[in-house]
C-alpha cells in the first residue's frame, strides 16, 4: 500500500438517502460513509451521490444476502458501477452547461487535524476539478486505488476488467493527476491568516487590500449554472478578479449577506449566508502566501452540501 498517493475514509457530512433506514447491524450502515465518499468523489455532486446511495441500498435490500461472501466489496462495486453510469450521462449534460462547471461544495466534519489535512488533498475542490479531466473509468480506478487503497485485483473485480488492464489505467490516471495537481499551502496557520485578511477586505470593500492578497496569475471561476447571474468565463488577474468579486458582493440583492469561514471540502474557505441560508461558497488555493485560484460556487442547485454549517 505504500505506493498510494492518498488514503482516507473521509467523514463527510451529508444528508441521508430517503430509502428506508437499514438495521444498525446492516453492513450498509457500517460502510455508508465509505460508499458516500466513493460516490461523491466519482461525481463531484452531493445530490447525485445521495441518489446513488439510495439506489445502492435498494439493490442491497433486494439481493440474496446469503450468496454475498464479502458485503463491503459487493457494496463498493455496486456504488462504483452506479456512479460510473451516472457520470457518463452527466458528462453529456455538462456539454450544454452554462458557464464554468464546478463540483458541489461540501462541509466536512472531523476533529482530527491529520485527517483534515488528508481530506484537503483528496476531496478539495481543486482535486475534484482535476478528476473531471479523467475518463470515467480512469477516475474510478484512481479514486478506488489512491484514495481508498483497494488493490488492483480488487478493483479489477469491481469493474470486471483484467488486473493488468487496471494497473495500466491506474498508472495513466496517477500520472495525469500528478502533472495537473496544483501546489498549495499546507500551513493551516498561514491559510487562517490569509483567510482572515480576505474576509476583512471583502467585508470592507477594500479593493487594494484584496488585490494584495491575490497572486499575479490569479484566476476566478464562477459557477451559476444559468440559475444565478455569474461570469460565464474565467476571470484573470488581481485587478479584474478583485473588482468583479467586490462588485458582486455590493449588489443590492446581497444586502445583509454574512461572510463566514468554514471547512469546505477539507480546506478553510468562505461561505456566504443570507437570511440564514447559504447562498455561495468560495474555495481557493494558497501558494506562497497568495491566493492563486478562486472558485466561486453560487448555483443554488449545488449548495445542499453546505447545510451542515
Amino acid at each position: 500500500m505504500q505506493d498510494r498517493m492518498y488514503k482516507t475514509d473521509s467523514p463527510i457530512a451529508h444528508r441521508e438517502p430517503t430509502a428506508p433506514t437499514p438495521a444498525p447491524f446492516d453492513p450498509f450502515v457500517e460502510h455508508r460513509r465509505l460508499l458516500f465518499s466513493t460516490a461523491y468523489q466519482l461525481l463531484g455532486s452531493v445530490a447525485d451521490a445521495e441518489d446513488i446511495l439510495q439506489d445502492a441500498w435498494l439493490k442491497w435490500h433486494a439481493a440474496d444476502r446469503d450468496s454475498i461472501d464479502h458485503p463491503k466489496a459487493y457494496l463498493v462495486r455496486t456504488v462504483t458501477n452506479l456512479a460510473l453510469n451516472r457520470l457518463t450521462s452527466a458528462r453529456a449534460a455538462r456539454e450544454t452547461y452554462v458557464g464554468p462547471w464546478l463540483p458541489e461544495p461540501l462541509i466536512i466534519t472531523t476533529t482530527d487535524a491529520a485527517e483534515e489535512t488528508e481530506m484537503a488533498v483528496t476531496v478539495s475542490t481543486a482535486m475534484l476539478v482535476i478528476l473531471e479531466t479523467l475518463k470515467p473509468v480512469e477516475r474510478a480506478v484512481f479514486v478506488l486505488r489512491e484514495v481508498f487503497g483497494f488493490t488492483h485485483a480488487e478493483i479489477a473485480g469491481f469493474l470486471d476488467r483484467p488486473e493488468a488492464t487496471i494497473r495500466q489505467i491506474s498508472h495513466r490516471a496517477r500520472s495525469h493527476v500528478q502533472s495537473r495537481r496544483p501546489r498549495f499551502e499546507t500551513d493551516s496557520a498561514a491559510r487562517t491568516e490569509i483567510t482572515g485578511k480576505f474576509l476583512a477586505a471583502c467585508r470592507g470593500g477594500d479593493v487594494n487590500a484584496l488585490m494584495e492578497l491575490l497572486a499575479p496569475e490569479v484566476t476566478l471561476w464562477n459557477d451559476g449554472g444559468g440559475k444565478i447571474t455569474a461570469a460565464r468565463r474565467p476571470l484573470h488577474g488581481p485587478d479584474h478578479v478583485a473588482r468583479w468579486l467586490l462588485g458582486v458582493l455590493a449588489k443590492p440583492m446581497l444586502t445583509g449577506i454574512q461572510l463566514e469561514t468554514a471547512v469546505v471540502n477539507g480546506e478553510l474557505g468562505v461561505i456566504g449566508v443570507l437570511g440564514g441560508n447559504p447562498v455561495g461558497a468560495i474555495t481557493y488555493d494558497v501558494v506562497d502566501d497568495r491566493i492563486e485560484n478562486l472558485r466561486f460556487q453560487v448555483n443554488p442547485d449545488k449548495l445542499r452540501g453546505l447545510s451542515a454549517s
